[in-house]
């Protein structure tokens, strides 16, 4: 009241400053509440993919096929090469320019350019004031240090993954100068980012409930940034620095860089051998598989269990299922709106036998794996029928809600079947449909579309084994490579995930253990099943410079007729004998050398010389 009684004869005066001028950056910056409160802002920022748009999508790669009419997704600008589509496509792009940390609007939380940017300075703002803390323990100083250089590194990281080397701020920039900074190679720039996730590592406790700051909130601390992040992604782009494509924008060799490899697997055997040690995270039950990608019915509990480590954005108004995927896996006969999205077969195929062996080709019976084209669902690998709804699958539990109507309440999926024809062109097109990312019983009828809460996991524990599978093989020239401070090799690493509890997938056959060219495509392939849909194929086949090949250019559908004597529905659709079976290519991509990285974006590349395009763009 006093200070409004002293402020009313000098209103317009008051007027002409923000009231954030008053504060001084020694108050911003003195004490470990303020800081981590100014560093919140880092989290805000973190890219949000599934919740950003009507119909987002995160899947670009061979995985997933989008109505072959709608312009309007970035999935479609992506399969037509038109990659200028990340900052134009209508839905589902969250790679866009701008944004707001603070925003609670879907719209404002993809955007990795943008806020990957703005968080960067932010992160080199709050790293150029770190002398300004002076009433903090050495604890809270170093957890303070640690989140900011993690996501200075990490930022970089997100953007090179998808434009290449930059040139890497670590400065905080003039407002009134424009830079001058050249765009380093990959490998230059990963160098840089490895420094800033190197000194995070070292300054970062394992987990924050352990530490006197974070016992003040205690439960609560669960994604703070920590020392196993900082690890686990810091063997990611030390990687990705030595992947084909990486590599060859740097060297102009095409193969691995052994040495980034080697580098990568120790760091990995570093985080592995501390996640194992103190079990701060595991690979959970495939009983609760899908909890690791959405709960249901769980008054917002958050997925991922103890198996994930860094998530997307959490912002709750903004990331959560209801108004964006929900509609689309499910064609128009039950779930009667949405753009519509389904499995491609080529991609389905990588999901093997039960036995571990692959299915070498779907259309020929192989006595080895047990495969044949007669039983093309039998006795397949269980991440296959709890990610994959094939022919005959209950889709509606209560018949009277379908008119009684078989067809529409068990997934018809045959050449000819309800869900192949009706509305054709949101008709299930490839033949399979999605119940990785929601229930076998989405429908318009029975409440699955509902009270789910969907995040994805940007890494989780699975990814990390599989990579340090790669980087260890890779670096070794050998399937049973492995880093010095670690004790599992790169295959004990893969059949460590096929051991998950609850799964028990066959191990690697031993034929693919004769030669690093074997193993390489069996690694592959779990990687292909393991992440399946969730954001990682497209940059996988892009750094193993395979995004361009045949056929990973094709999206392929099926084809077969039920072998029932009159079509009706099988007694056990996971047993089912069917007839023709065959695949067909769909769509091909005609892809060149330039779509391994995105543009830049003009304005960008026009602000000073030594900030070049991308090739071909």
């Amino acid at each position: 009241m006093f200070a409004i009684a002293a402020g009313l004869g000098s209103c317009n005066k008051y007027l002409d400053k923000s009231p954030l001028t008053d504060i001084s950056d020694k108050q911003a910056f003195k004490d470990f509440r303020n800081f981590q409160g100014f560093t919140e802002e880092l989290y805000s920022a973190i890219p949000l993919l599934t919740g950003i748009g009507s119909h987002n999508n995160w899947n670009f790669g061979d995985e997933d096929m989008w109505e072959p009419t709608e312009t309007r997704v970035l999935a479609y600008n992506i399969d037509q090469g038109d990659y200028w589509g990340w900052n134009t496509a209508i839905f589902g792009s969250w790679f866009k320019n701008g944004g707001n940390p603070a925003s609670q609007v879907r719209g404002d939380k993809g955007n990795l350019w943008g806020l990957s940017w703005y968080a960067i300075r932010k992160a080199n703002i709050g790293i150029a004031n770190l002398a300004l803390l002076n009433e903090a323990t050495d604890e809270e100083k170093n957890l303070i240090a640690g989140q900011l250089y993690f996501f200075r590194g990490w930022y970089h990281f997100m953007l090179m993954q998808y434009w290449g080397g930059l040139p890497y701020i670590d400065q905080v920039l003039p407002t009134d100068q424009s830079p001058k900074l050249p765009r380093l190679t990959y490998q230059a720039t990963a160098e840089k980012v490895a420094a800033d996730l190197q000194k995070a590592a070292d300054l970062l406790p394992v987990d924050w409930d352990a530490t006197t700051t974070g016992a003040q909130t205690t439960g609560n601390n669960n994604f703070r940034i920590n020392k196993i992040m900082a690890l686990c992604f810091l063997g990611k782009n030390l990687l990705y620095a030595g992947s084909p494509l990486m590599n060859r924008e740097s060297t102009g060799n095409s193969s691995y860089n052994a040495d980034y490899c080697k580098k990568a697997a120790e760091v990995f055997g570093q985080a592995l051998t501390l996640i194992e040690t103190t079990k701060r995270y595991e690979l959970a039950n495939f009983a609760n598989y899908s909890q690791l990608f959405y709960t249901f019915n769980q008054n917002g509990k958050i997925p991922g269990l103890k198996e994930a480590i860094f998530m997307e954005n959490l912002a709750e108004a903004a990331g959560r299922w209801r108004w964006n995927q929900v509609n689309d896996y499910r064609p128009m006969t039950i779930n009667g709106s949405g753009i519509k999205v389904y499995p491609t077969a080529n991609y389905v195929d990588y999901y093997g036998m039960a036995n571990g062996l692959p299915i070498t080709d779907p259309a020929t019976a192989d006595a080895e794996s047990g495969y044949t084209p007669e039983y093309p669902w039998r006795n397949r690998d269980p991440r296959f029928y709890n990610d994959i709804m094939i022919d005959g699958e209950k889709c509606v539990n209560n018949a009277s809600n379908v008119g009684n109507n078989q067809y529409r309440q068990y997934a018809s999926l045959y050449t000819g079947g309800l869900f192949r024809t009706d509305n054709s062109t949101k008709a299930v097109f490839t033949g399979y449909m999605n119940s990785k990312l929601c229930s076998k019983l989405t429908n318009d009828w029975e409440g699955y579309r509902e009270n789910n809460t969907f995040v994805l996991s940007l890494l989780r524990l699975s990814d990390v084994y599989l990579l340090y599978a790669e980087a260890a093989s890779e670096g070794n020239n050998s399937p049973t490579g492995k880093a010095t401070n670690y004790s599992k090799t790169a295959v004990d690493a893969v059949n460590f995930v096929r051991d998950r509890p609850g799964l028990g997938v066959g191990h690697v056959a031993a034929k693919f253990l004769g030669s690093q060219d074997a193993f390489r495509s069996e690694y592959r392939r779990e990687r292909a099943v393991e992440l399946a849909f969730e954001g990682h194929r497209f940059n996988d086949l892009r750094r193993w410079l395979l995004l361009t090949e045949r056929p990973y250019t094709q999206k392929k559908g099926i084809e077969f007729d039920r072998a029932t004597p009159n079509g009706e529905i099988y007694e056990s659709p996971r047993t089912a004998r069917v007839a023709n079976f065959r695949e067909r290519v769909l769509f091909e991509r005609q892809l060149g050398q330039r779509h391994y990285w995105f543009p830049f974006l003009i304005s960008d590349v026009n602000m000073y010389p030594e900030f070049k395009q991308n090739p071909g763009w």
